[in-house]
């Protein structure tokens, strides 16, 4: 499979167009191919079928493309396992109740081009169970939220900007790729000699995941990539399997005689102390009914319309709350210090990168909300569903926005209420916000508390003198534990 050919469509087939990329698929019950354009097209043998986890790690399997149309079993208990494979009786896992299956299933008109080989296709289930969505499913609770907006008469949009190191070595001592010309905002082989950033957008665009822009990021092997701006489902859909193809391309990177050149890329929040770490900023609109931005108003303060200003209260409230959600790792925290420019403090300002949200200056279709908090770690999902529903808490309680940061941020500040130093802080944070729990989904929330506490447990107990014993005194600059780097770089 997976030679070239002029399209034949038989009576019982149908013909549907990818929304993404403009890409045309046939759809039957025998057969499933994707044109490429003009006369030729590609057939698939297998598609890989993915889906995420409590972590946001793409589980799943390959599937024969025969067999596609009835979906694929998973065992249920994944949602109870830790990054080391040990399991725990976490809620919804189905640990002590027989570990049944979930059932994975999809459109076939949604497989779209994979990147292992022409002939593999690629998509992403949905989980079923007892005949309906699994409660713990991260894409189920982006679904809710995503309807919870809809049925207010508004469409989320989103878009994603992702940071990441290229690295070498092995996982017990990465070092950042060595770009000795690379800057801040650079572009060209000064910041990738090698070519595997540029390698890597290629390969995401051939499969229909439009990137709007890459650059180097602030510190040598870092880089930035943005993907455009779309319906929030769609967008990080695409954020999900951009991620795991950005890691793959790059693991599997060779030079021009066919070697290895041993490089891995990252997306964990602080892979190196002493560095700028590594976020996910998500970007917020709303489109009305008649696909106007609804955060737009020429005549309010800054541009913003008073939906805006009530999206902004909301997160600013549930700052705390959505914390363990949008960082959701032990390492993380070494990440979110107060004066790194990043989402640590609970307040907002215009054109403001100090701010844990900041909005662009000037009404009109860009304007948006950029929350700011995100891990690079952190699960797209269940950090886009808990964005979406603190903003819509924000708006459904009546909630007043704050005055914007005007001051410089650094040393002076507007607001006392900041992100956890901790993992576990930030899980007591989280429990304690009971209308944001609710909101994301009570089921999908105690499966991320009960295995994020297992994994604090297991920090503690087996990091041995690696572990730190004052969370509120880190500054950023000291060395990872092997604990952290043996459990969270491999799959991060």
């Amino acid at each position: 499979m997976g030679r070239i050919r002029s399209p034949t469509r038989s009576a019982s087939e149908s013909v549907r167009r990818d929304p993404c990329c403009g890409a045309r698929y046939l759809s039957g019950p025998n057969v499933h191919r994707l044109a490429t354009g003009g006369d030729a097209m590609t057939d698939w043998d297998r598609v890989r079928v993915l889906w995420p986890d409590h972590y946001g790690l793409a589980r799943g399997k390959y599937v024969p493309m025969r067999l596609a149309h009835q979906g694929a079993n998973h065992c249920v208990c994944v949602f109870a396992l830790g990054y080391d494979r040990s399991m725990a009786p976490a809620p919804g896992a189905y640990l002590l109740e027989g570990l049944p299956d979930t059932h994975v299933s999809f459109d076939t008109a949604d497989i779209r081009q994979g990147w292992d080989d022409d002939a593999t296709g690629v998509v992403i289930g949905d989980l079923t169970m007892h005949g309906g969505p699994l409660p713990v499913s991260p894409r189920e609770a982006l679904r809710r939220a995503v309807a919870g907006w809809e049925a207010l008469g508004y469409s989320p949009k989103v878009g994603l900007e992702f940071e990441a190191y290229v690295f070498n070595g092995d996982m017990e001592s990465p070092r950042p790729y060595d770009t000795p010309r690379s800057m801040v905002y650079g572009t060209g082989p000064g910041s990738d000699p090698a070519g595997v950033i540029t390698s890597l957008v290629r390969r995401a665009e051939a499969i229909g995941i439009a990137v709007e822009s890459v650059n180097a990021e602030y510190d040598e092997g870092q880089f930035e990539l943005t993907l455009e701006y779309g319906h929030a489902l769609a967008a990080v859909d695409d954020a999900f399997l951009f991620r795991l193809l950005a890691r793959e391309s790059v693991l599997t990177a060779i030079d021009s005689s066919g070697r290895p050149l041993g490089l891995d890329l990252t997306f964990l929040g602080k892979p190196f102390p002493g560095v700028s770490g590594t976020g996910i900023h998500v970007n917020l609109s709303l489109a009305d009914a008649q696909g106007d931005n609804a955060f737009s108003d020429v005549s309010g303060a800054h541009g913003m319309s008073d939906l805006a200003r009530g999206c902004l209260a909301g997160l600013i409230r549930h700052h705390r709350g959505m914390t363990a959600l949008a960082a959701p790792t032990i390492n993380a925290y070494r990440r979110l210090r107060p004066g790194e420019i990043n989402g640590y403090w609970a307040n907002w300002g215009v054109e403001h990168r100090c701010a844990g949200n900041r909005v662009p200056s000037g009404a009109g279709p860009g304007m948006r909300i950029e929350s700011r908090i995100g891990d690079g770690a952190a699960n797209p999902y269940l950090l886009v569903a808990a964005v979406l529903q603190a903003a819509r808490l924000g708006v459904a309680d009546g909630l007043e926005c704050p005055d914007p940061l005007t001051a410089d941020g650094f040393d002076e500040i507007n607001t006392d209420v900041r992100c956890a130093h901790s993992l576990s802080e930030a899980l007591d944070d989280m429990e304690a916000d009971e209308a944001l729990c609710e909101a994301v989904g009570s089921e999908v929330c105690a499966n991320f508390v009960f295995n994020k506490r297992e994994e604090w447990g297991r920090y503690t107990a087996e990091a041995g003198d690696e572990v730190v014993a004052d969370w509120d005194a880190i500054t950023g600059t000291e060395p990872l534990s092997q604990w952290e780097l043996k459990q969270y770089l491999p799959y991060h």
